[in-house]
Parts: structure tokens; sequence; C-alpha cells
């Protein structure tokens, strides 16, 4: 069936053939295990409901509906937390997917979402499974590595041809030695499918570079990433398969008639009784608001790249959610007037998309930012709002003067991100309220914008200081403006005001940039953890300072070559 140099476990990694259900299940239905509750699995095409999808009622619950294995499927029976992982593997019993950290850092869980966007048409993109609640889901296509067989059959070529044994991505894994274990292949696979399937649809081909970043969030241990950027590389040289993606569109479109989803499920509690949850998906902004004032107590739910982490190894008890994923008004990204409206549920990877087009020197913090799949999943609205001293957005949006919108009710206010954060994990939003957008002035970008990202790793790590830096400067060549603003160095993300104050208004010499980070000591008293001492975090950060010095100097600045070891990756922005 394959080469006798694989062996078992890899043949079984990259085929990943479904189990069969026991034999008192159906395919229609199946009883989930190690699970708080039954799990029914039903499939259908069309439903008839007769409540609006602009209508939003709270108290009418419905099971959550996607499209996965060329079916539309309704799942009920499970709690609202249920990841996709444990889904696939445990109720569906579609174990190709693996579980490796359960934290959504290494990728072995990868899978890829269909979603339509505003023009109707489908766009895939990869995310981690394991941290992911099944209601988010709803409404969704959902495409894991047993799919690849499926699709191997319709091949665009001529029929009397024989069928190929693998989906190109799996023939040229197997041709290019690229799976060792096989554990994590799975995961590869799909990020890989992922960007074959895009490259297709737009009639391109990757380079290496772009490759690699595509799968700068799966690790492999044991076999090497040179042999899997050659198989991503001859997937497109052997004979095209292709995603039938008319049949994806329609079950969408379907699916789109649905209400909004009102899900419920059994949470059991230490004490022996259960409680009963839900998970509430509002489609507009207006019912995302009437939602938040009348639950104030129930938990936003964007994202999930944290929450999911409290539920997976905190074991966190998150009661009822309010997803904000399905409120379109929330992912605009777009210029009103005179600023850059980014709004709270906009992806990660849309956003910095947005500022980065902007501001290019941004670039390496984008394509640093955790891991596309969580980028994909991730929002930038949920990045602000948790407020970690080591998010990597809030130092880029402060040095851009950013503002939150906080919306409660009916009621909308601004505030400049600055004063948004109070103190560890602590913000300035009431009770009801919530994140509604980002705003940026146009203005910022005219300044020389830079971010600055320092971690362990290149790819996929968390920061031990992260840096946003903008200046610019007046007629006689003296600082008329400059932004220092700073992760990872306090309780918060905030400004380094001494420094600012020590250059502006002043010649942009070595003297002033030295004058700077001498003040710099008395803006931080970095802590000491497991990522950095607290002398390295604040040299470091002295260190980025006299980098943006050398970077946009008066005289002889230096390129981004001369100071970035990483810039002989070209990154491609598309």
């Amino acid at each position: 069936m394959i080469s006798s140099t694989l062996n078992g476990l890899r043949v079984q990694a990259l085929l990943a053939k479904p189990v069969a259900p026991n034999a008192t299940q159906s395919a229609k239905h199946w009883t989930g295990k190690a699970t708080r509750a039954k799990t029914s699995v039903t499939s259908s095409l069309e439903v008839n409901r007769p409540m609006s999808s602009n209508v939003f009622a709270p108290s009418a619950t419905r099971p959550i509906r996607f499209f996965h294995r060329g079916e539309i499927i309704s799942v009920e029976g499970v709690h609202p937390t249920r990841s996709v992982l444990d889904w696939l593997r445990e109720d569906a019993h579609e174990t190709g997917t693996k579980e490796g950290c359960n934290e959504g850092d290494c990728g072995a869980c990868t899978v890829v979402l269909g979603e339509l966007d505003e023009r109707g048409a489908l766009q895939l993109h990869s995310i981690n499974s394991c941290i992911q609640f099944l209601p988010t889901l709803d409404g969704k296509a959902l495409f894991t590595v047993e799919d690849l067989e499926l699709m191997r059959g319709t091949p665009t070529k001529p029929a009397d041809e024989v069928q190929p044994a693998f989906h190109p991505v799996q023939q040229a894994m197997v041709d290019c030695h690229g799976a060792q274990c096989g554990f994590c292949t799975p995961g590869i696979l799909m990020s890989l499918w992922s960007a074959y399937e895009q490259h297709q649809e737009a009639g391109t081909r990757p380079s290496r570079q772009e490759l690699a970043d595509d799968l700068a969030g799966n690790l492999c241990r044991c076999t090497g990433y040179r042999p899997i950027l050659d198989a991503g590389q001859e997937m497109f040289d052997l004979p095209t398969v292709r995603l039938d993606r008319s049949s994806v569109i329609k079950a969408l479109q379907t699916l789109q008639k649905d209400p909004p989803l009102v899900y419920a499920g059994t949470f059991d509690l230490p004490d022996g009784s259960q409680r009963e949850d839900h998970f509430y998906a509002p489609r507009t902004a207006e019912q995302l608001a009437t939602l938040r004032a009348s639950k104030p107590q129930a938990r936003l739910l964007a994202g999930s790249t944290d929450i999911g982490i409290w539920v997976n190894k905190l074991f966190r008890d998150v009661g009822d959610l309010i997803y904000t994923g399905d409120v379109k008004e929330l992912q605009t990204i777009e210029e009103r007037g005179s600023e850059l409206y980014i709004g709270a549920a906009a992806s990660l990877e849309s956003a910095w998309r947005a500022l980065v087009q902007r501001a290019p020197a941004l670039e390496d913090v984008w394509f640093r930012f955790a891991s596309p799949p969580i980028r994909h999943a991730g929002t930038m609205g949920g990045n602000v709002a948790n407020g970690s001293p080591i998010g990597d957005s809030a130092p880029i949006l402060e040095a851009l003067d950013a503002s939150v919108e906080l919306r409660a009710g009916n009621t909308v206010r601004r505030l400049p991100l600055t004063e948004f954060y109070l103190d560890y994990m602590k913000n300035a939003l009431q009770e009801g309220e919530f994140v509604q957008a980002i705003v940026v002035p146009l203005t910022a970008f005219k300044r020389s914008v830079h971010g600055y990202k320092v971690s362990k790793r290149f790819d996929s790590d968390i920061s031990a200081t992260c840096a946003g830096m903008a200046i610019d400067f007046d007629a006689n060549d003296h600082v008329h403006s400059v932004r220092l603003a700073f992760g990872g160095l306090a309780a918060i993300v905030k400004r380094a005001e001494h420094a600012e104050a020590a250059i502006a208004g002043r010649p942009w010499t070595e003297e002033t940039m030295r004058n700077a980070q001498h003040a710099l000591a008395q803006d931080f008293k970095p802590m000491t953890d497991m990522r950095a001492t607290a002398g390295y975090r604040l040299q470091v950060a002295q260190n980025l300072l006299e980098r943006l010095w050398l970077e946009t100097r008066k005289t002889k600045p230096l390129a981004r070559a001369e100071t970035n070891v990483f810039d002989v990756m070209p990154h491609a922005i598309a």
C-alpha cells in the first residue's frame, strides 16, 4: 500500500483513516465517551426553522450545527466548553487529529475552518482544535486530516487515470520523507493543505519562506523542517486535487439561515449536582450589547486562545459564555475619516495586516506574534482587553496613540489605551461594558513606526520584552514627537515617560539617545522570572532604543538588513 520504509505508525498518521463507530452506533448518531452527557450527532442539508436569523431569543436553545465530512451535522448534549479536539477524538471517533500540548503551542491538533466572507467566497484558515470550544464551529465548516482521504477521489485530471493513493499534500510528505514518528504529521498536513488550497485558488505558488511562515505553529521534534519544506514545495508539482468549494459554500449558505446560536449544556459541580451553562452567539453589536447588559456576569469569549487554556490547564469554571465571533460589525477593519477602525472581533491576522500595510516596519512583530493558527482564531480586541503585560499588541498600539472604544448598552465612550490599564490584569471596563473597537489615528502612521520583539525563540514564543516606538522630526531635525511603549517591563504595558521627555524637542543625536537610555531606569523596575532577569530586560530595552536611533538617525541611518539578522527571511505581504 505504501513503501515499506514507512512503519505502521507513519502510515496511519499520513492516511489518518477514521475509526469506525461501535457496532451499536450509526453514522448519524454517536454516544460520546468521557463526556458529561450524551452527544447526539445528526446529519441534514436543510432544516426548517420558523425563527428569522435577525431575531435573537436567548431562551430558544438549539443544537450546534456545522459542515463536516460532506454533511451538515447537529451536535447537542455536550458542555459548551467541550473542545473541538475532544469531540473529534472521543465523540466522532476521528482520531487522525492528535493532542500534544493541549494549549495551542505545538500544532499537532491543527484543523482548518471554512467560512464565507462578505462576498460569499469560501475562506480557509488553520486553528488549534485543542483550545477551540465546539459551539464556536456553529455555521462554519470543519476540515480534518481525514478529509484529505475523501478529497483524493476527485482529482482534476482525466477520469481514466488511476486514482491517487494520497492527496498531493500527503504524497509529497511521503516522497520527501517528511514524517518520522508521524505524531505531529496530521497537524502539519493540515497547515500545508490550507496553504495549498489558498495558493491553488489564487493561482500562485508560495516561496519556501512563506511555507515556513505557514508552518510556524507546527512543532516537529524529530524529522526536522528541511524535508517538510521540501514537501511543501513538491506538492504543487503533483496532479492537482482540489476541495469541492461549491458544495461547502451551499452548505454554509444553508447554515446562515439558522437563528443565532443559543446552546445549553450541563456542568458537573463538586457537590455532585449539575448546573446548566449557556453559550450565546449574537450576530449584531446591538444584540451583544443587550446580552452583555442583561448578563454582566457572563464571560465574553473571542478567539478562545486564553480561555481555552484556562479550561484545559487550570480547570476553571467559566460559566455562561457570550461569543463575539459571529458579530460581523466587530470584525470590521476600515478607515473612517481620519482613523483606522479595527473591530474588537477582527482576527489578529487581519488586524496586524492592516497595521503593517500602513507601517511596514511592524512586519517582524506581525509574523512573530504567536503562530498562524493562533492569529487566525485570536482577536486583537481580546489581546488588548486581556491586558497581559507581555501581550504584543498593546506596546505597538500605545506607540500609535490608539484608543479603545467601549460600549455598554447604547452608550459608547472612547478611552486612550494608555489609560485603559490600571494595574496587573486590571482595566477600566465597567460592569456590562465591553471593548467594541480599537481606533488608531491615521496621523500616527506619519511618524517612523517601529516594533521590536525579543524572545528566546524566533517563532511562536512569548516575549521577554516587546517595544513599540514612533518618532518624527521638525524642520530643524529636532525630535517633534516620540512614543516609547514597552511590554514585559512592568505590571502593565506602558509608555516610558521619562525617556520620551529626554528625547522630545532635542536633536536626535547619540547623546540624546544615551540620556534616554539612562531615563528608562526611572520608567521601569522590571521583574525577574523564568523568561528573563530584571537586568536583562532593562538592558534589552535600552539596546532597542539604540537600535531605533541607528535606524532613524539623520546621518547614515542603518537599513533593516543591517540591524535585524532575521531580515534575510523575505516575508511577502499579501
